[in-house]
């Protein structure tokens, strides 16, 4: 019975445009989960990380008391609340 051999730690991949953007090919044994990721550069390298979405209420909660509060731009107007006039229903 032969020996499982672990992935390699390194792969290379293919890069192509689509559009205006640079994309990379994504071998299946580096497939992240979800949808979108998180990218960013230290230093020559690209760090690509899956955002993790909250899966349950508190988590987000405690995502969106990450948020800066709303400005005074942000709030709902001051609507003059106007009587109700009578009306006759025949």
């Amino acid at each position: 019975m032969p020996i499982p051999m672990p992935p390699p730690k390194r792969k290379q991949a293919k890069l192509f445009r689509n559009n205006r953007s640079q994309a990379v090919r994504i071998p299946v044994e580096f497939e992240l989960p979800g949808d979108r990721v998180w990218i960013h550069r230290e230093g020559s390298k690209l760090i690509i990380e899956p955002v993790n979405r909250p899966t349950n209420l508190i988590e987000l909660l405690a995502e969106w008391k990450k948020e800066e509060p709303l400005g005074p731009e942000d709030q709902f107007p001051e609507i003059e609340d106007m009587p109700a006039k009578p009306e006759e229903i025949f």
